[in-house]
């Protein structure tokens, strides 16, 4: 009896827990206008590249993207929907077209678009249509959006050679950069800002840090 009810305990909590591992929650605290402010858009130096990749959530992306040596800088955004100037609340709908993603600028001295590839096959899931663990709705798509015919060329080349480390077919699309919204200021650096505040932090983006061995 004393093993049933703690079983039931058990489960009811998971089942609590559940609703905190999901990421796409609008954000119903009051805070300061200046979080809720779209971020600037990303500076590119002379002489570096940019990669704007879908991932699922852009919390767990930009985490790890924000710990590479060769990475100028990480942010988080919006794109390849058909809403103008999209918030939050518009991709937590599910029903504005666009994808949770992130710019990552680079130099391409210290690291390849190849190299900024390989990671984006070990960092998530391609093989899951339009969901990442509790994440679900095509804003978590896994997607490279492409800024050049040579990032196409190589970003083929890549989801074919990574297929062989999936049993699943991989469904990650190949699509031409369109315009990128920043997200809320809230949003930018997320996972060092909130990993002592959010359990989704602790639950979810940090076994997939330590998973990589990327030490934030």
């Amino acid at each position: 009896m004393y093993r049933m009810i703690m079983t039931r305990r058990i489960a009811l909590l998971f089942l609590c827990l559940i609703p905190a591992l999901a990421h796409c929650e609008p954000k119903k605290l009051k805070m300061p206008a200046q979080e809720k402010a779209r971020a600037e858009m990303p500076k590119v130096p002379e002489g570096a590249e940019v990669a704007t990749l879908g991932a699922g959530c852009f919390w767990c992306t930009e985490a790890v993207y924000k710990n590479m040596d060769g990475v100028l800088s990480v942010t988080s955004g919006y794109t390849g929907g058909k809403v103008d100037k999209p918030t939050y609340e518009d991709i937590c709908t599910g029903e504005s077209g666009h994808a949770e993603v992130v710019v990552v600028v680079f130099d391409p001295k210290k690291i390849t678009y190849e190299r900024i590839l390989a990671w984006f096959w070990d960092l998530h899931d391609p093989t899951t249509l339009n969901r990442q663990g509790n994440d679900v709705g095509t804003q978590y798509r896994s997607v490279i959006y492409y800024h050049s015919d040579a990032q196409k060329k190589i970003a083929e080349a890549s989801k074919a050679a990574a297929q062989a480390n999936f049993k699943s077919p991989i469904v990650t699309e190949i699509t031409k950069a369109s315009e990128f919204y920043p997200a809320e200021n809230y949003h930018q650096n997320y996972y060092a800002e909130n990993k002592s505040k959010n359990p989704y932090c602790k639950m979810v983006i940090e076994p997939k840090l330590k998973k990589l061995k990327i030490e934030p």
